[in-house]
């Protein structure tokens, strides 16, 4: 990832590896969450993007509501 990339604003999605560093997971468990479609996500040719309002929302709910 390049430095405008994780600077921007209006950024719409995350990658397997961002989402694994904000939540301090491992890779599988990343990987395990989005296969349990707990968030949005979409196969950009061989990436997974995660849909940043989808994973945003889904992380709020988890901080504010309750249990992982």
């Amino acid at each position: 990832m390049n430095k405008s990339e994780k600077s921007s604003p209006d950024k719409k999605s995350y990658t397997v590896t961002e989402i694994q560093q904000m939540l301090g997971v491992s890779r599988p468990t990343a990987y395990k969450l989005i296969k349990q479609n707990v968030f949005q996500s979409i196969r950009v040719n061989n990436s997974i993007r995660i849909i940043k309002v989808s994973f945003d929302a889904w992380l709020d709910s988890k901080i504010h509501g309750g249990n992982c």
